[in-house]
């Protein structure tokens, strides 16, 4: 055989190689189509959340205090796919926007959601100068966050299954304000897929959580993101018996100074028998759903 031959045959087993994992590849993600995938990523002391919906939208909640979350979506990503539909920053601290920065640097996002509270940091003023240029650049949705804003997002045709994002808090619009503790501006979501659901707290504390209880608000919940990285100043017993999840998880870094998570939380939830999971020792924490039972993945 000729070496041009040669290396006809070994192209045409390359090609008919890279069809084979092709081939696998899409009907790897077909499977996925039918399921629901929440992601805690294990990302230090910070929050950082991947929701993958049935309808393949991608939405992220916060980016920890790094760029450590561009390798964590380049692991739940296929390599060809640069766009996320939607990203939220609950609140504009450090350990919720670093890494959301760096996502923005180099994904292209759809939708940006968040509160339009200021705060005067260095990483703040970084995120301002992202926002306008997406503006003006018109590449993304910019939306504020407030109470009543629901985003359809998950129907599943096929099995009727209902599904949405929804925001709980804050109240009313808090663009522009500046605060002194912005922990007590984060963004609180419930995400509802079919008869599953999870509730996102961020930062609040427990007169927030008071709010929400007076307000009347559904916080019935499967799994709930405890408030705060585990601090005492979130999660009261009357939050819990509002919400009455089975699983509980916090996002927390394995050193950290604050002596996140608080006995006093790890025994309030044990108290009513929630099961604890927790980032700083399970690692990344991935909920598969079809809407009907929950799957936990470590």
């Amino acid at each position: 055989m000729q070496i041009k031959d040669k290396k006809f045959v070994l192209w045409v087993l390359v090609f008919l190689f890279l069809i084979n994992i092709l081939a696998w590849l899409v009907v790897y993600d077909f499977n996925k189509l039918l399921f629901l995938e929440v992601i805690f990523f294990d990302i230090g002391q910070g929050d950082a959340i991947f929701i993958k919906t049935p309808k393949r939208h991608q939405i992220l909640i916060d980016g920890g205090p790094s760029s450590a979350i561009l390798e964590k979506l380049g692991k739940e990503l296929p390599f060809w796919d640069r766009t996320i539909d939607l990203i939220i920053l609950t609140h504009p601290e450090y350990d919720h926007l670093v890494g959301l920065i760096e996502v923005v640097k180099r994904y292209k996002i759809e939708n940006i959601l968040w509160t339009g509270v200021r705060k005067e940091t260095a990483e703040f003023k970084e995120w301002q100068r992202l926002i306008e240029e997406e503006r003006m650049k018109e590449d993304a949705q910019i939306k504020i966050a407030k109470n009543g804003l629901r985003i359809n997002l998950l129907i599943y045709e096929i099995d009727r299954k209902e599904g949405y994002l929804e925001i709980l808090f804050p109240l009313e619009s808090l663009e522009g304000g500046e605060f002194k503790n912005t922990n007590n501006t984060s963004i609180i979501t419930k995400l509802v897929f079919g008869e599953n659901s999870f509730l996102f707290s961020g930062d609040a504390y427990k007169e927030i959580e008071r709010r929400l209880i007076e307000g009347e608000v559904d916080l019935d919940s499967d799994v709930l993101k405890v408030g705060h990285h585990g601090s005492k100043t979130s999660t009261s017993e009357e939050f819990l018996k509002e919400i009455l999840p089975e699983i509980a998880v916090i996002s927390v870094g394995k050193e950290n100074a604050y002596g996140h998570p608080h006995q006093e939380v790890l025994e309030i939830l044990s108290k009513y028998g929630i099961r604890i999971l927790r980032t700083d020792i399970d690692g990344d924490i991935k909920f598969i759903s079809d809407g009907r039972t929950l799957k936990i993945k470590k």
